[in-house]
Protein backbone atom coordinates (compact mmCIF):
# COMPACT_ATOMS: atom_id res chain seq x y z
CA UNK A 1 0.00 0.00 0.00
CA UNK A 2 2.81 2.41 0.86
CA UNK A 3 4.68 1.49 -2.31
CA UNK A 4 1.62 2.02 -4.51
CA UNK A 5 0.98 5.42 -2.92
CA UNK A 6 4.64 6.38 -3.30
CA UNK A 7 4.69 5.41 -6.98
CA UNK A 8 1.54 7.40 -7.75
CA UNK A 9 2.88 10.34 -5.75
CA UNK A 10 6.16 10.17 -7.66
CA UNK A 11 4.31 10.06 -10.98
CA UNK A 12 2.26 13.11 -9.97
CA UNK A 13 5.45 14.96 -9.02
CA UNK A 14 6.82 14.19 -12.47
CA UNK A 15 3.62 15.42 -14.14
CA UNK A 16 3.73 18.59 -12.06
CA UNK A 17 7.32 19.21 -13.10
CA UNK A 18 6.35 18.64 -16.74
CA UNK A 19 3.47 21.13 -16.55
CA UNK A 20 5.59 23.76 -14.78
CA UNK A 21 8.37 23.21 -17.30
CA UNK A 22 5.98 23.73 -20.23
CA UNK A 23 4.57 26.86 -18.57
CA UNK A 24 8.08 28.24 -17.97
CA UNK A 25 9.04 27.63 -21.59
CA UNK A 26 5.96 29.50 -22.79
CA UNK A 27 6.73 32.35 -20.39
CA UNK A 28 10.34 32.54 -21.53
CA UNK A 29 9.25 32.71 -25.16
CA UNK A 30 6.82 35.55 -24.45
CA UNK A 31 9.39 37.44 -22.38
CA UNK A 32 12.02 37.11 -25.07
CA UNK A 33 9.49 38.56 -27.52
CA UNK A 34 8.71 41.34 -25.06
CA UNK A 35 12.42 42.06 -24.71
CA UNK A 36 12.80 42.27 -28.48
CA UNK A 37 9.89 44.72 -28.73
CA UNK A 38 11.28 46.80 -25.85
CA UNK A 39 14.66 47.03 -27.59
CA UNK A 40 12.88 48.14 -30.77
CA UNK A 41 10.82 50.73 -28.87
CA UNK A 42 13.96 52.01 -27.18
CA UNK A 43 15.67 52.59 -30.54
CA UNK A 44 12.64 54.63 -31.64
CA UNK A 45 12.48 56.59 -28.39
CA UNK A 46 9.22 55.00 -27.22
CA UNK A 47 10.77 53.20 -24.22
CA UNK A 48 13.29 54.07 -21.54
CA UNK A 49 16.46 52.32 -20.46
CA UNK A 50 14.63 51.34 -17.27
CA UNK A 51 12.01 49.50 -19.33
CA UNK A 52 14.78 47.67 -21.16
CA UNK A 53 16.56 46.63 -17.95
CA UNK A 54 13.33 45.38 -16.43
CA UNK A 55 12.53 43.36 -19.55
CA UNK A 56 16.03 41.88 -19.44
CA UNK A 57 15.61 41.05 -15.75
CA UNK A 58 12.31 39.26 -16.33
CA UNK A 59 13.76 37.33 -19.25
CA UNK A 60 16.75 36.15 -17.24
CA UNK A 61 14.54 35.20 -14.29
CA UNK A 62 12.50 33.05 -16.68
CA UNK A 63 15.71 31.36 -17.83
CA UNK A 64 16.62 30.70 -14.20
CA UNK A 65 13.18 29.21 -13.56
CA UNK A 66 13.53 27.06 -16.69
CA UNK A 67 16.84 25.63 -15.49
CA UNK A 68 15.32 24.94 -12.07
CA UNK A 69 12.34 23.15 -13.57
CA UNK A 70 14.56 21.07 -15.86
CA UNK A 71 16.62 19.99 -12.86
CA UNK A 72 13.51 19.22 -10.80
CA UNK A 73 12.02 17.15 -13.60
CA UNK A 74 15.23 15.13 -13.85
CA UNK A 75 15.22 14.49 -10.09
CA UNK A 76 11.54 13.49 -10.14
CA UNK A 77 12.15 11.06 -12.99
CA UNK A 78 15.11 9.49 -11.19
CA UNK A 79 13.05 9.15 -7.99
CA UNK A 80 10.24 7.44 -9.89
CA UNK A 81 12.68 5.08 -11.60
CA UNK A 82 14.10 4.17 -8.19
CA UNK A 83 10.62 3.36 -6.88
CA UNK A 84 9.63 1.13 -9.81
CA UNK A 85 13.07 -0.45 -9.99
CA UNK A 86 13.61 0.21 -13.69
CA UNK A 87 13.83 3.10 -16.16
CA UNK A 88 10.55 4.97 -16.56
CA UNK A 89 8.74 4.19 -19.81
CA UNK A 90 8.70 7.10 -22.23
CA UNK A 91 4.88 7.27 -22.56
CA UNK A 92 4.70 7.66 -18.79
CA UNK A 93 7.23 10.46 -18.78
CA UNK A 94 6.05 12.42 -21.83
CA UNK A 95 5.61 16.13 -21.27
CA UNK A 96 1.93 17.16 -21.42
CA UNK A 97 1.19 19.38 -24.41
CA UNK A 98 -1.01 21.83 -22.52
CA UNK A 99 0.36 23.27 -19.27
CA UNK A 100 -3.05 24.75 -18.52
CA UNK A 101 -4.71 21.33 -18.24
CA UNK A 102 -2.95 19.29 -15.53
CA UNK A 103 -6.37 18.17 -14.35
CA UNK A 104 -6.00 15.14 -16.63
CA UNK A 105 -3.40 13.75 -14.26
CA UNK A 106 -5.34 14.02 -11.02
CA UNK A 107 -8.77 13.37 -12.47
CA UNK A 108 -7.44 9.99 -13.60
CA UNK A 109 -7.25 9.04 -9.92
CA UNK A 110 -10.36 7.42 -8.49
CA UNK A 111 -12.10 9.52 -5.89
CA UNK A 112 -13.27 8.15 -2.55
CA UNK A 113 -16.98 7.24 -2.79
CA UNK A 114 -19.65 8.79 -0.60
CA UNK A 115 -20.75 7.00 2.57
CA UNK A 116 -17.62 4.96 3.21
CA UNK A 117 -18.00 3.16 6.59
CA UNK A 118 -15.28 3.50 9.18
CA UNK A 119 -14.85 -0.28 9.22
CA UNK A 120 -12.67 0.00 6.11
CA UNK A 121 -9.94 1.32 8.41
CA UNK A 122 -9.70 -2.15 9.95
CA UNK A 123 -7.98 -3.19 6.71
CA UNK A 124 -5.13 -0.75 7.25
CA UNK A 125 -1.84 -2.64 7.66
CA UNK A 126 -0.86 -0.69 10.77
CA UNK A 127 -4.15 -1.47 12.52
CA UNK A 128 -3.96 -5.14 11.51
CA UNK A 129 -0.39 -5.33 12.80
CA UNK A 130 -1.36 -3.71 16.12
CA UNK A 131 -4.30 -6.12 16.39
CA UNK A 132 -2.04 -9.12 15.90
CA UNK A 133 0.41 -7.76 18.48
CA UNK A 134 -2.48 -7.42 20.93
CA UNK A 135 -3.55 -11.00 20.23
CA UNK A 136 0.02 -12.19 20.83
CA UNK A 137 0.15 -10.26 24.11
CA UNK A 138 -3.13 -11.85 25.17
CA UNK A 139 -1.69 -15.27 24.39
CA UNK A 140 1.38 -14.51 26.51
CA UNK A 141 -0.94 -13.40 29.28
CA UNK A 142 -2.74 -16.74 29.12
CA UNK A 143 0.53 -18.64 29.21
CA UNK A 144 1.70 -16.65 32.24
CA UNK A 145 -1.55 -17.39 34.07
CA UNK A 146 -1.30 -21.06 33.21
CA UNK A 147 2.14 -21.15 34.83
CA UNK A 148 0.44 -20.81 38.22
CA UNK A 149 -1.46 -24.07 37.77
CA UNK A 150 0.28 -27.39 38.25
CA UNK A 151 -0.30 -29.89 35.48
CA UNK A 152 -1.82 -32.86 37.29
CA UNK A 153 -4.71 -35.28 36.84
CA UNK A 154 -7.75 -34.31 38.92
CA UNK A 155 -9.45 -37.71 39.05
CA UNK A 156 -8.23 -41.27 39.17
CA UNK A 157 -11.59 -42.90 38.59
CA UNK A 158 -15.22 -41.87 38.60
CA UNK A 159 -15.85 -39.75 41.74
CA UNK A 160 -12.34 -40.17 43.25
CA UNK A 161 -9.47 -37.75 43.41
CA UNK A 162 -6.18 -38.66 41.88
CA UNK A 163 -3.08 -39.13 43.98
CA UNK A 164 -1.47 -36.17 42.24
CA UNK A 165 -4.34 -33.89 43.29
CA UNK A 166 -4.29 -35.26 46.85
CA UNK A 167 -0.57 -34.71 47.07
CA UNK A 168 -1.01 -30.99 46.53
CA UNK A 169 -2.80 -30.77 49.91
CA UNK A 170 -0.38 -32.83 51.91
CA UNK A 171 -0.91 -32.90 55.65
CA UNK A 172 -4.58 -31.91 55.49
CA UNK A 173 -3.80 -28.20 55.00
CA UNK A 174 -5.26 -25.94 52.30
CA UNK A 175 -1.89 -24.39 51.56
CA UNK A 176 0.13 -25.39 48.55
CA UNK A 177 3.06 -27.67 49.21
CA UNK A 178 5.75 -28.74 46.80
CA UNK A 179 4.94 -32.29 45.82
CA UNK A 180 6.87 -34.61 43.53
CA UNK A 181 3.67 -35.34 41.61
CA UNK A 182 3.35 -31.72 40.43
CA UNK A 183 4.96 -31.33 37.05
CA UNK A 184 5.30 -27.55 37.51
CA UNK A 185 6.88 -26.20 40.73
CA UNK A 186 4.58 -23.98 42.79
CA UNK A 187 7.20 -22.22 44.85
CA UNK A 188 9.55 -20.66 42.29
CA UNK A 189 10.87 -17.63 44.08
CA UNK A 190 8.25 -15.30 42.53
CA UNK A 191 9.26 -16.05 38.93
CA UNK A 192 5.71 -16.97 37.91
CA UNK A 193 4.26 -13.84 39.47
CA UNK A 194 6.90 -11.69 37.81
CA UNK A 195 6.17 -13.40 34.50
CA UNK A 196 2.45 -12.69 34.92
CA UNK A 197 3.07 -9.02 35.72
CA UNK A 198 5.35 -8.74 32.73
CA UNK A 199 2.70 -10.30 30.50
CA UNK A 200 0.09 -7.90 31.90
CA UNK A 201 2.35 -4.94 31.16
CA UNK A 202 2.95 -6.25 27.64
CA UNK A 203 -0.79 -6.63 27.11
CA UNK A 204 -1.44 -3.09 28.35
CA UNK A 205 1.26 -1.77 26.02
CA UNK A 206 -0.17 -3.68 23.05
CA UNK A 207 -3.64 -2.37 23.88
CA UNK A 208 -2.33 1.20 24.02
CA UNK A 209 -0.56 0.74 20.69
CA UNK A 210 -3.74 -0.66 19.16
CA UNK A 211 -5.74 2.32 20.39
CA UNK A 212 -3.08 4.66 19.06
CA UNK A 213 -3.14 2.98 15.63
CA UNK A 214 -6.92 3.48 15.46
CA UNK A 215 -6.61 7.12 16.51
CA UNK A 216 -3.89 7.75 13.90
CA UNK A 217 -6.06 6.17 11.20
CA UNK A 218 -9.04 8.40 11.98
CA UNK A 219 -6.81 11.46 12.24
CA UNK A 220 -5.18 10.81 8.86
CA UNK A 221 -8.57 10.39 7.17
CA UNK A 222 -9.89 13.52 8.85
CA UNK A 223 -6.79 15.52 7.89
CA UNK A 224 -7.02 14.38 4.26
CA UNK A 225 -10.72 15.25 4.01
CA UNK A 226 -10.23 18.61 5.73
CA UNK A 227 -7.31 19.45 3.43
CA UNK A 228 -9.40 18.50 0.44
CA UNK A 229 -12.09 21.03 1.32
CA UNK A 230 -9.62 23.87 1.77
CA UNK A 231 -7.68 22.92 -1.36
CA UNK A 232 -10.85 22.98 -3.46
CA UNK A 233 -11.65 26.46 -2.11
CA UNK A 234 -8.07 27.54 -2.78
CA UNK A 235 -8.29 26.18 -6.33
CA UNK A 236 -11.44 28.19 -7.04
CA UNK A 237 -9.85 31.36 -5.69
CA UNK A 238 -6.62 30.74 -7.59
CA UNK A 239 -8.51 30.22 -10.85
CA UNK A 240 -10.21 33.55 -10.27
CA UNK A 241 -6.84 35.17 -9.66
CA UNK A 242 -5.43 33.78 -12.91
CA UNK A 243 -8.44 35.09 -14.84
CA UNK A 244 -8.03 38.51 -13.24
CA UNK A 245 -4.30 38.64 -13.99
CA UNK A 246 -4.92 37.50 -17.58
CA UNK A 247 -7.43 40.30 -18.09
CA UNK A 248 -5.05 42.75 -16.43
CA UNK A 249 -2.31 41.81 -18.86
CA UNK A 250 -4.65 42.14 -21.83
CA UNK A 251 -5.74 45.62 -20.76
CA UNK A 252 -2.16 46.68 -20.02
CA UNK A 253 -1.04 45.64 -23.50
CA UNK A 254 -4.01 47.48 -24.98
CA UNK A 255 -3.17 50.62 -23.02
CA UNK A 256 0.45 50.31 -24.12
CA UNK A 257 -0.52 50.16 -27.80
CA UNK A 258 -2.70 53.25 -27.29
CA UNK A 259 0.14 55.08 -25.59
CA UNK A 260 -1.57 55.55 -22.22
CA UNK A 261 0.48 52.99 -20.27
CA UNK A 262 4.16 52.28 -19.82
CA UNK A 263 6.12 49.16 -20.62
CA UNK A 264 6.69 48.82 -16.88
CA UNK A 265 2.97 48.20 -16.33
CA UNK A 266 2.89 45.45 -18.95
CA UNK A 267 5.98 43.72 -17.61
CA UNK A 268 4.60 43.80 -14.07
CA UNK A 269 1.35 42.23 -15.31
CA UNK A 270 3.34 39.49 -17.08
CA UNK A 271 5.28 38.72 -13.92
CA UNK A 272 2.12 38.54 -11.79
CA UNK A 273 0.36 36.28 -14.31
CA UNK A 274 3.30 33.86 -14.41
CA UNK A 275 3.33 33.59 -10.60
CA UNK A 276 -0.44 33.09 -10.52
CA UNK A 277 -0.33 30.33 -13.16
CA UNK A 278 2.49 28.58 -11.31
CA UNK A 279 0.48 28.66 -8.10
CA UNK A 280 -2.58 27.31 -9.92
CA UNK A 281 -0.64 24.31 -11.19
CA UNK A 282 0.72 23.63 -7.72
CA UNK A 283 -2.76 23.73 -6.16
CA UNK A 284 -4.11 21.35 -8.79
CA UNK A 285 -1.39 18.83 -8.12
CA UNK A 286 -1.78 19.31 -4.37
CA UNK A 287 -5.36 18.12 -4.85
CA UNK A 288 -4.03 15.08 -6.68
CA UNK A 289 -1.60 14.32 -3.87
CA UNK A 290 -4.51 14.69 -1.45
CA UNK A 291 -6.33 11.88 -3.27
CA UNK A 292 -3.24 9.71 -2.87
CA UNK A 293 -3.12 10.49 0.87
CA UNK A 294 -6.81 9.63 1.20
CA UNK A 295 -6.28 6.39 -0.75
CA UNK A 296 -3.52 5.37 1.65
CA UNK A 297 -5.40 6.48 4.79
CA UNK A 298 -8.47 4.42 3.85
CA UNK A 299 -6.45 1.26 3.09
CA UNK A 300 -6.74 1.62 -0.66
CA UNK A 301 -10.49 1.64 -1.19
Amino acid sequence: LSLAAAVVSGWLNLQASDALLALTRQTLTSREEALRLTQLRLRHGAASALDLRLAESLTESARVALAQQQRQRMLDRHALALLVGQPVDQPLADVPGNPDAPDVAWQALADVPVGVPSTVLLNRPDIRAAEQQLAAAQAQMGAARAAFFPRVSLTASVGSASSELSGLFKGGTWGWALAPQALLPIFDGGANRAGLESAQAGRDLALAQYEKAIQVAFREVNDALASRGTLEAQLTAQQGLVQAETERLRLSELRLRQGVASQLEVLDAQRSLFAARQALLQVRFALAQNRVALFKATAGI
